[in-house]
């Protein structure tokens, strides 16, 4: 096995969740590609002396619930996982890909009722556990990426083995910079976009949360989103990319919403529920060690030079307030074309920071 995978699960164990002798640990493994690393963190907790257990998920078994199950068994919460996040002290989630398109042709609407309990759970757990997830590179993830096999595990690597407190060290007068503002404006390729964040907090992100990490972000004030942006990447939705995503906000909320494919699950995940029209997230990516979009939004957040916003819920670190089942992340990129102004004073242009 490749030495790096316990050089990672040394992170993921000992930083960024800090599991301590006593402690219970859960992992949350999804497809079994996701073996080699799912056994480092095993060994990795084993040898911090934490009480260890493993559940297994799959896009196999989603499917055929969301194919056959009724609407009550859509509607479930599995009681087994909530009480697997209530026992642990730590949780850590490795997943994979096993196969980008293994829920097309399903239901947009049934996806979407579907999406609103595991959002809801997903939730549960980052307000009930300490927790960190990543996700590994299979043949899956090479090829959406568009790069060989050997190569994505290399920029797997290189963009989550570092040393995330130094670097993280660099980030915050940026970050701080950001929070002494309170107003945001984005322009770019068919994007002018503001909004306030008057008495919100930014959140310096540092691998405690999410392998890779390497953004800041905060929460807008709901009603004060004004203008238009268009994403030069897909939206990624259970694996599957909606492409030419422009929205329109008046008054916090999408108005007008369009895409060049899959119109109906975009328009179904905006009818979600109250707040999923609202934006909960708005985040700057300083991981340059990510280069490419390769179609996880785990990593293509974080790609410095780039803004992601996320429509549904808020995150109460930022005192964000919308609520909504649905927490959707969709990166824009200013590399090329693009900067963004803090109360007038422009901070960030073709991906450079300026401050």
């Amino acid at each position: 096995m490749d030495p790096r995978y316990d050089q990672l699960a040394h992170i993921l164990v000992n930083y960024s969740t800090a599991v301590q002798p006593g402690q219970n640990l859960l992992i949350h493994m999804t497809e079994p590609e996701a073996m080699p690393l799912a056994s480092a963190v095993y060994r990795a907790g084993i040898q911090a002396g934490a009480h260890v257990e493993v559940a297994f998920a799959s896009t196999e078994f989603d499917y055929d619930l969301v194919k056959y199950g009724s609407d009550e068994q859509l509607d479930w919460t599995p009681s087994v996982i909530k009480y697997g996040v209530d026992w642990a002290d730590a949780w850590i989630g490795v997943g994979a890909v096993k196969n980008p398109y293994a829920l097309e042709g399903l239901p947009a609407e049934r996806r979407a009722k579907r999406g609103r309990v595991t959002g809801a759970m997903a939730f549960y757990r980052v307000e009930n556990t300490r927790w960190v997830g990543t996700r590994v590179p299979t043949e899956a993830f090479a090829q959406k990426a568009r790069m060989p096999l050997r190569d994505a595990v290399d920029f797997f690597f290189n963009a989550t083995i570092r040393d995330w407190e130094a670097e993280a060290a660099q980030w915050r007068r940026v970050k701080d910079i950001f929070e002494a503002h309170t107003q945001v404006r984005l322009v770019g390729r068919d994007t002018d976009l503001t909004f306030s964040t008057q008495d919100r907090l930014y959140v310096l992100s540092q691998g405690y949360r999410n392998i890779p990490d390497g953004e800041f972000f905060t929460a807008p004030v709901e009603h004060t989103v004004e203008g238009h942006i268009s994403f030069d990447f897909p939206g990624i939705y259970q694996g599957q990319p909606i492409d030419g995503i422009r929205l329109t906000f008046k008054e916090g909320r999408v108005v007008e919403a369009t895409s060049d494919n899959h119109q109906d699950l975009l328009e179904s995940l905006l009818n979600l529920d109250a707040g999923s029209r609202y934006l909960g997230e708005f985040g700057v990516g300083w991981n340059y060690g990510i280069d490419r979009f390769v179609y996880e939004t785990l990593f293509d957040e974080k790609m410095g030079g780039t803004i992601h916003l996320a429509l549904g819920q808020a995150y109460k670190d930022n005192r964000g307030t919308n609520k909504s089942a649905l927490h959707w992340d969709i990166v824009k990129d200013l590399r090329t074309e693009g900067e963004i102004y803090l109360d007038g004073e422009r901070v960030l242009e073709n991906g450079k920071f300026l401050v």
